[in-house]
């Protein structure tokens, strides 16, 4: 008797509404509640919410005035900040005051860093995280719909950076553009024929850093 009163008390269990949605809760969770605050400290784990603020640098990438970085120390929280570049190329590192990163890729400066940490710290580990770029950039000016300073990125070409513009304006002259480059110290003016490459039977120019697209 006791062992069929068991199996009823077990069937009545089952057919139990409010156990019904405890159940299909934790399944749907893919966890027991018990567990559910080690999964929320992982999400709220620092490292991780760095990892998904970063950007990719453009090939050939070196460190300049203004772009965003961040210096993570292992297991040194106190070395571990964001920083920005400095207009003089450098920036504030505690303890080690001001550091010059500019010219520097992101290989040499972490180097750079665990060198001059060795005094403070036993065997450092840093990684620089990039999360912006904002040294690499270009300019356009004159008949287009937003003048401005732009974002170099990866392979951007004079087309891209119109387009990024808003279009010409409609009194543009679209045979004159031209783009003003420094070369060895020495300003040069490059022809752009918009309508050539806008049909591909022209070049379409890939930008550097520091160009000027002027639109007459």
């Amino acid at each position: 008797m006791l062992v069929f009163f068991g199996r009823v008390s077990s069937a009545r269990a089952q057919e139990d509404p409010a156990a019904k949605k405890t159940e299909q809760a934790v399944a749907a969770q893919g966890t027991d509640p018990a567990d559910k605050k080690p999964t929320q400290r992982a999400a709220d784990d620092p490292k991780q919410k760095v990892a998904t603020d970063t950007v990719q640098p453009p090939p050939g990438y070196r460190i300049g005035a203004d772009d965003e970085l961040m210096i993570s120390v292992w297991h040194e929280p106190e070395f571990s900040q964001a920083v920005v570049v400095r207009p003089d190329g450098m920036i504030t590192v505690p303890l080690l005051n001001d550091v010059r990163v500019a010219g520097l890729t992101t290989d040499e400066m972490q180097a750079l860093l665990t060198e001059k940490l060795k005094g403070l710290v036993n065997e450092p580990q840093v990684t620089i995280i990039v999360k912006a770029v904002k040294s690499q950039r270009v300019f356009i000016v004159g008949a287009v719909a937003k003048q401005g300073v732009y974002p170099v990125g990866s392979g951007l070409t004079v087309l891209q950076l119109i387009a990024q513009a808003g279009g010409l304006g409609p009194f543009a002259k679209t045979g004159a553009i031209y783009i003003l480059r420094n070369q060895a110290g020495k300003q040069t003016r490059m022809p752009f024929n918009y309508k050539r490459a806008l049909s591909g039977k022209g070049l379409d120019p890939v930008l550097q850093t520091g160009d000027m697209v002027v639109v007459p």
